[in-house]
């Protein structure tokens, strides 16, 4: 049996690596739609519940401490967050944080609605990032955002994360499960990233992802 080619080319690696390590700025927080930067350059996002490690994948891709700050408080990026990574190649976009536990229903609806308001309106955006934790897989909220990024007709790619917190025997059934789920989304990208901030799994490949997306 022959050998499976390598995802990505030893050039597309660098490509990504050279792109994520590059200079960045945090631009601004926009609470209402009028605020957003223009459409000059491709676009991502990342999206995902409270406390699945967004904050933390963020800064990992991007080799920073505090680009992004995670904190303990649910639902603390309530802001569509923009940074200029290039620069001026491509906006980085950390979304609000879904299942606000610890918020108002009319905060949470408000959040939710800029969210999908956004979605609808940025010609630009090649992809969203949807980050599920390994140790729990695809929850309500996660197939409502789906559900939602479905409707909006915008690509998005789960990326699971804190993957060195599972056993490898369950991660495997957790990846199985989550790409038979996206077979039923028309949304959605077939692969399914698996990454680990903490241990650097799957920073490299993610960064080519990205990489490959700013040339789109």
């Amino acid at each position: 049996m022959s050998e499976q080619p390598p995802e990505f080319s030893d050039e597309a690696l660098e490509a990504g690596r050279k792109l994520c390590l590059s200079p960045v700025e945090f631009i601004l927080g926009a609470a209402d739609l009028h605020q957003l930067p223009a459409m000059d350059r491709p676009e991502i996002a990342f999206a995902g519940r409270s406390n699945v490690g967004k904050s933390s994948l963020i800064n990992a891709l991007l080799n920073r401490k505090n680009l992004a700050r995670s904190s303990a408080e649910p639902g603390k990026t309530r802001e569509l967050n923009y940074f200029n990574l290039g620069p001026d190649r491509l906006w980085v976009v950390d979304l609000p944080g879904f299942g606000y536990a610890k918020v108002s229903k009319t905060q949470a609806a408000k959040w939710t609605r800029l969210t999908k308001r956004y979605l609808q309106g940025r010609a630009n955006l090649q992809r969203v990032f949807l980050l599920v934790d390994s140790r729990r897989g695809l929850m309500d909220t996660d197939l409502e955002t789906m559900a939602m990024l479905d409707t909006a007709a915008v690509i998005y790619q789960v990326v699971l994360t804190k993957s060195d917190k599972i056993k490898a025997s369950e991660l495997a059934k957790v990846k199985a499960k989550v790409e038979s789920a996206l077979k039923t989304h028309g949304a959605a990208h077939p692969v399914v990233r698996v990454t680990s901030s903490e241990k650097g799994f799957g920073i490299a490949e993610l960064r080519a992802e990205i990489g490959r997306l700013a040339n789109t």
